[in-house]
């Protein structure tokens, strides 16, 4: 018999062959992992040390704009901090992770304090839940201090109330959601020491309860939005930052309200009010938080309040106190309440909206979850009148002003109007606070030429 050693085999193996064999080995073993994220449509998995299947931070947009990768049902998952779709304002980003970038920069809300908030993408869940864990790993120096905040919902334009976690990481929120962001504040000692921020990990909880089911017409019970009436204050303060990173402009369109739950995200209209005062109305956003207090998310009922749950719903701690001698009439930092004010108002809406000169009562409709309680809005993108019919002759009844979001009923063929090159001849009808509705021109709305109304007038 004659035998051949290994070396002699390995000589007389052609040089190809071998290089062949090397590459379907290659190849035998990364074709499973390939069929694998093809099965679960680009579904990117969590491993256990935060970080996904192809290398990068969980919670790394995968797909459409708002939406981080999928499949959070069961496990943890990092925030990334370095997000490209992140919303930051002030933030700096440095190697140790996230920081305030300009220590002069200070809100109304926090004015011992330098500034800044960042909002995560949305994060797809892979399935309905309501409770979670968010650890966030930071140095915070003395007098410095890292707010967590949470939130959920169905699709990017709907989200629940936000939710401050407790001192372990814990919340809860209000309904079962299939999105979650996180949002930090970051306040540090003006022109001294901020806080930084390095990594934020956020875990489902172990026991979920079952999901809540959606009412019959597929609304949200909570979106109906109650209509309580307040004293409103002009807030001014033009130059200064409000607790979402806006900078405020004269005669500016927003309001502040005394709690971090319905605080929009800078120049969105998540969460919007509509405020009626002497036959006169505006929807507006909500980017600031006050006056005096930071907590008392008074629209809720009064066993969701984060303080003074032994209030009724619709009553501002600010107003107990100043009203009626409540907690001493002092408000949540000890200071005496001199006025019942719920609600401030930015300038514009003030002034040019509601017609306004002094401090005085208004009715104020609460729209907490999605900006209407799932109602048709538009947003102007321009000011514009409202007409009493779809043409220019008809007399003006009401204005729309930029950035701003008004519920609409429906869009007709009327006039054609034409802005900077563009001719349209839709309207959309909006309803008006005397009863009756009036007509806007759709080339003033952002969207579509109809602004996003899909429904025609019959």
């Amino acid at each position: 018999m004659h035998v051949v050693s290994a070396r002699s085999r390995r000589r007389t193996t052609p040089r190809w062959t071998r290089i062949l064999c090397l590459l379907l080995f290659v190849v035998g073993l990364t074709a499973p992992a390939a069929v694998a994220a093809e099965g679960t449509q680009g579904a990117v998995r969590p491993l256990a040390d935060g970080r996904t299947a192809d290398g990068q931070p969980a919670g790394v947009s995968h797909g459409a704009p708002g939406r981080a990768g999928a499949g959070k049902a069961h496990g943890s998952w990092r925030i990334d901090l370095a997000a490209p779709k992140a919303d930051g304002s002030n933030i700096a980003r440095r190697q140790g992770g996230i920081t305030v970038e300009d220590g002069t920069r200070r809100t109304a809300s926090a004015p011992a304090h330098s500034h800044a908030v960042y909002t995560s993408p949305g994060t797809d869940l892979g399935g309905p839940l309501t409770a979670f864990t968010v650890q966030t790993s930071a140095h915070v120096p003395v007098g410095t201090q890292v707010l967590t905040e949470v939130r959920g919902g169905d699709r990017p334009d709907a989200w629940t109330q936000w939710r401050a976690t407790d001192r372990a990481g814990a919340v809860r929120l209000p309904r079962a959601v299939t999105l979650l962001q996180v949002r930090l504040t970051l306040l540090g000692v003006p022109g001294g020491q901020a806080p930084t921020v390095s990594a934020v990990t956020v875990r489902a909880a172990a026991e979920q309860p079952a999901p809540q089911q959606a009412p019959e017409n597929g609304k949200a019970a909570a979106a109906s939005g109650p209509t309580f009436r307040l004293f409103a204050t002009r807030e001014g303060l033009v130059g200064h930052t409000t607790a979402n990173g806006h900078v405020i402009k004269p005669r500016d369109h927003f309001v502040a309200l005394p709690s971090r739950r319905m605080l929009a995200s800078n120049g969105g209209n998540e969460y919007q009010v509509r405020l009626c005062y002497k036959g006169r109305c505006e929807t507006a956003p909500v980017w600031d938080v006050g006056p005096w207090n930071t907590k008392d998310d008074y629209w809720n009922p009064s066993s969701q309040r984060e303080m003074w749950r032994d209030l009724p719903q619709g009553t501002p701690e600010s107003q107990a106190a100043y009203l009626n001698g409540y907690n001493g009439g002092l408000d949540e930092f000890g200071r005496r309440v001199a006025n019942p004010a719920g609600i401030d108002v930015a300038d514009g809406t003030f002034w040019d909206g509601l017609g306004m000169s002094d401090n005085d009562w208004v009715d104020v409709t609460f729209m907490p979850d999605g900006g209407g309680g799932g109602d048709t809005t538009v947003t102007a993108w321009a000011e514009a009148n409202v007409r009493s019919c779809a043409s220019t002759t008809c007399n003006a009844v009401s204005k729309v002003y930029p950035n701003q979001s008004y519920p609409a009923h429906c869009w007709v063929v009327g006039q054609k109007v034409t802005a900077e090159g563009v001719t349209n001849d839709k309207w959309v009808r909006l309803p008006l606070n005397a009863g009756g509705v009036g007509y806007v021109s759709g080339i003033y709305l952002k969207g579509d030429e109809t602004g996003g109304v899909r429904t025609p007038c019959t």
